[in-house]
């Protein structure tokens, strides 16, 4: 557990390396959140990573133990990308091929973006219910309406830390338990974002330009990609990673597979953390033996 100071936030940061020295030897692996978590929801699966992976997560500006105090952070897709970068180059994960980033939900906007500049380093990139949408009318409309709820939710998110809107909260985002513990930390970290953050993300996250931007860097990543969503997600239309799948097979001969768990929801990771963390080593394992092959 660490604080890392950079010109954006006081950065609170967990690496396996800290107790476990001889993971300075294995593949690294950063885990980018989604839109107003702390990184306390990766435990499961770097429990379970850890014996053979260096794990790292971090709390991004405006969420969980990072500071923003006297700080005035960039609350864009690229100010994000550079703290994460910041803490990428102070881990010194840049400096070979050794690197797997793992975003989930906006974080997978962020992790695009990691991918791109960190393209000597990467060895793949997972996207986790992060999807593109085709443009019509409908769909911006429902954007709009999008919007306009998470305005709603911010001015009243404390009534999500009792019950039944915390449930509801939960349910929302989950199509199976992930216990009380993991349902207190989702609600408390999103009732303890700061406002102006989780407010900035949740809007560039639906802007249409940032999604046309997205969808051409996915594209563009050269190592492999792995696509994962739950399809009964009711957070995000599942659909969209989907499609995301088929754009970037479409479009790019690099590798590109799709895990699509059927009975889950938002958070994967949590519900169903063995099948989940299954199929990140899978997609682990495939991408180091491409770059074995190939060097």
């Amino acid at each position: 557990m660490s604080y890392f100071a950079t010109d954006r936030c006081r950065m609170y940061y967990e690496d396996t390396a800290e107790t476990d020295p001889s993971a300075t030897t294995k593949p690294a692996v950063l885990f980018v959140n989604g839109w107003a978590i702390s990184a306390r929801y990766w435990k499961p699966v770097v429990e379970l990573l850890s014996p053979n992976y260096r794990c790292i997560t971090y709390d991004q500006s405006g969420t969980g133990r990072t500071l923003i105090k006297g700080h005035t952070p960039s609350l864009t897709i690229g100010g994000f990308a550079d703290e994460a970068g910041a803490l990428i180059e102070h881990l010194g994960l840049d400096r070979s091929r050794n690197l797997h980033i793992v975003g989930h939900s906006m974080g997978g906007m962020v992790a695009t973006e990691l991918a791109l500049r960190y393209q000597d380093a990467l060895l793949s990139a997972t996207i986790i219910a992060c999807g593109i949408f085709e443009e019509s009318m409908g769909n911006a409309v429902g954007l709009f309406i999008l919007g306009g709820l998470i305005d709603i939710s911010l001015h009243f998110r404390n009534i999500f830390l009792v019950d039944p809107m915390k449930s509801m909260f939960i349910k929302r985002a989950t199509a199976k338990d992930i216990g009380e513990e993991y349902s207190n930390i989702i609600v408390e970290d999103f009732a303890g974002s700061d406002r102006e953050a989780t407010n900035a993300v949740g809007r560039f996250s639906i802007d249409p330009e940032a999604l046309r931007k997205y969808t051409r860097s996915v594209v563009s990543i050269p190592s492999p990609v792995l696509c994962c969503v739950g399809m009964a997600d009711q957070t995000i239309p599942p659909e969209g990673t989907v499609t995301l799948y088929h754009e970037r097979k479409k479009r790019t001969q690099a590798p590109t597979e799709l895990a699509q768990f059927m009975d889950l929801g938002h958070l994967p990771m949590l519900e169903d953390t063995l099948r989940f963390t299954a199929a990140l080593k899978k997609h682990f394992e495939f991408a180091g033996q491409l770059y074995k092959k190939s060097s």
